[in-house]
């Protein structure tokens, strides 16, 4: 049975109690051959969990933090006035539609104002980010880029208690056990002092900070740069900046490296080889012809990769590991190209200077759906049809491009659904 969301402070502090009273500090007990919790699948975490109360659940949930070494007054602390969201839920349930095309999703993330705010914050905290790029190789640029797509310098970093959001994402999100493990590690954050409960807010999913860590991004590689004693990524900008560093670093940046640049492909590229898991030497795309915008040589060694996010009448990317290392930040080619472009327009460099094919209007989640089923009716092999354009789904476009005689570039259109209706 579904419990009601709002559930009265005081019998979630009763249970807690009763919880507390019957602790001994050892794991609770588990029937033998059931998986705890942590290791169940999400869809079956999530149907396990509705046979069970909030208050049960809450009570197993406690004793599994006491036996990690959670204190009883730090669990009761954290969720003393504990409140599961009917908003997280919506959010957390909500098929996103992906409408934006990349330009659009630029044009918002790096706009002039966020340029200009950018300039300021580098110039603001120059030292700071010298003494940090000196120590960490991370360019001082790169780390006020992350800061700024990611709150925009601190003004979005979300208002939701994060443990009231990972424990309702925890007790009922379709992905409970990976929820579970956050929200055990938001509690070892608020053990360790860092942080106290009413301070620790965040996005709806439980990023924090100032740079929207995960709380155990944040166990991995928050620092405390202004050594006060806590590692605070809300409110200390050392810390902040340091933290963001030390995670970049583990990303695998490669310092003195730079992330890649807009290059000019010659005429019969090969585009199935425009993909970001296809990476040659820079030597091999020197002979294939790629050059920068100004028509000099490609600099430098090591491998890289060609990117094209709107097809051949877009802009081109040579991108290097420095862009992958964004990328594990998050896992999004247009994010990625974001980070590095604000980066690179704090420090003076152009934006992108090929121009964008912004007629083309994006293709919903049911028509990029419609598209992978109709290119896998005609032996393309798109891969599921899952309304995710991927390699597959590229590659399978290509395959049809190729066959009608177009430029074989992978960029699904509403034109190319189109005509991919008309072969039916």
């Amino acid at each position: 049975m579904r419990v009601p969301f709002r559930h009265p402070a005081r019998l979630l502090l009763a249970t807690l109690l009763m919880a507390g009273c019957q602790s001994t500090g050892a794991t609770a007990p588990v029937v033998s051959g059931t998986p705890t919790a942590a290791a169940i699948p999400a869809p079956a975490a999530a149907a396990a969990q509705q046979s069970v109360s909030f208050t049960e659940w809450l009570a197993a949930l406690r004793a599994e933090a006491l036996s990690q070494g959670i204190r009883p007054q730090t669990f009761d602390r954290a969720f003393q006035r504990v409140k599961l969201s009917d908003r997280v839920v919506e959010l957390d349930s909500a098929q996103p539609e992906f409408t934006r095309q990349v330009w659009q999703y630029l044009d918002s993330a790096v706009n002039e104002k966020r340029v200009q705010d950018g300039r300021q914050k580098l110039q603001e905290h120059a030292a700071l980010l010298s003494r940090i790029t000196r120590r960490t190789g991370v360019p001082g640029e790169i780390l006020v880029a992350f800061w700024g797509v990611e709150s925009d310098f601190g003004k979005s970093t979300g208002n939701f208690s994060v443990i009231d959001a990972l424990t309702t994402l925890a007790f009922e999100g379709r992905r409970a056990a990976y929820f579970r493990s956050e929200l055990l590690a938001a509690l070892r954050i608020l053990e360790s002092g860092d942080i106290a409960p009413e301070r620790m807010s965040g996005s709806w999913a439980g990023a924090m900070g100032q740079t929207q860590f995960m709380p155990t991004v944040f166990l991995r590689n928050a620092v405390d740069e202004d050594g006060d004693g806590h590692r605070d990524i809300w409110g200390s900008m050392p810390d902040v900046l340091a933290s963001t560093a030390k995670f970049v670093l583990a990303n695998g940046w490669r310092p003195g490296e730079s992330w890649g640049q807009e290059v000019r492909l010659p005429d019969g590229f090969p585009y199935d080889q425009a993909e970001l898991s296809i990476t040659k030497p820079l030597s091999e795309w020197r002979r294939l012809g790629v050059r920068p915008l100004d028509e000099s040589e490609l600099d430098g060694d090591g491998s890289a990769a060609i990117l094209v996010l709107a097809g051949h009448r877009g802009p081109a990317f040579l991108v290097r590991d420095n862009f992958r290392a964004i990328m594990r930040y998050n896992p999004s080619t247009s994010y990625s190209l974001a980070v590095a472009l604000l980066a690179d327009r704090m420090t003076g460099k152009p934006g992108v200077r090929g121009s964008w094919p912004r007629e083309e209007q994006a293709l919903s989640r049911d028509e990029r759906i419609d598209l992978q089923q109709r290119l896998g009716a005609l032996g393309m092999e798109p891969g599921a049809a899952d309304g995710i354009v991927g390699a597959n789904t590229r590659n399978a476009v290509r395959r049809f491009q190729a066959s009608i005689g177009e430029i074989p570039d992978g960029f699904a259109t509403k034109g190319l659904l189109e005509r991919l209706r008309q072969r039916s």
